[in-house]
């Protein structure tokens, strides 16, 4: 897989994840690269998930 590829995929959950979860925004998405941990305890907080309970639902996507 291509680095394109990772990035149009990506961008695809972002909108899904969106659709499935009103209160997120595109800025709840913004990371420097290397700090994907930082945009999920982001995201944890908001939506009140475990990092289990949002790899799950990404991974479902």
């Amino acid at each position: 897989m291509n680095t394109s590829e990772i990035k149009g995929n990506w961008e695809e959950q972002k909108e899904k994840l969106k659709q499935k979860f009103a209160a997120l925004t595109d800025g709840d998405f913004l990371f420097v690269k290397g700090k994907k941990e930082e945009m999920i305890a982001k995201l944890q907080l908001k939506l009140g998930k475990t990092t289990e309970e949002l790899n799950k639902i990404i991974g479902a996507l």
